[in-house]
């Protein structure tokens, strides 16, 4: 894990205020570039590892009382958007592009029932538990469009 997570509390003693981008912490995470198709579709970005430290960052954050954003192409999905909001971020950067599908879902999501479905996932051993299809399936339940 990124040395600057692993010292997240002597950093936000520093700091004003926290910026992730997540695509360098997924690359950095999985050893593995996003772009090169041999390996993209070897790891998801919803994985419980992932959010574990993206729920870290933000906790950590709020303990501060440091204000946390989040860029990436993770924040321009509608499933990421909701992720992101479940785990407790309230400021992400979103392409163009994405900002009427994402916005529309946000206006809907319900983000403590959002916030009660995730955190029990990302508890969970790895793997054990499909994070991405619970998304989902929340999503529907909800009537949120992904």
């Amino acid at each position: 894990m990124s040395k600057a997570i692993m010292d997240l509390t002597e950093l936000l003693e520093r700091v004003d205020f926290l910026s992730v981008v997540a695509n360098a912490l997924l690359k950095f995470m999985y050893a593995a570039d996003r772009g090169n198709l041999r390996v993209s579709e070897r790891f998801d970005p919803l994985s419980a590892p992932v959010l574990r430290a993206l729920k870290m960052v933000v906790d950590k954050a709020a303990a501060h009382g440091k204000p946390v954003t989040l860029c990436g192409e993770l924040a321009s999905k509608p499933i990421g958007a909701l992720t992101l909001v479940a785990l407790g971020f309230r400021s992400l950067s979103v392409a163009p592009s994405a900002l009427g599908p994402v916005k529309a879902m946000l206006l809907d999501l319900n983000a403590r029932k959002a916030a009660a479905l995730i955190q029990p996932l990302i508890d969970c051993a790895a793997g054990s538990v499909p994070i991405r299809e619970r998304l989902k399936a929340f999503a529907t339940e909800e009537g949120l469009q992904l």
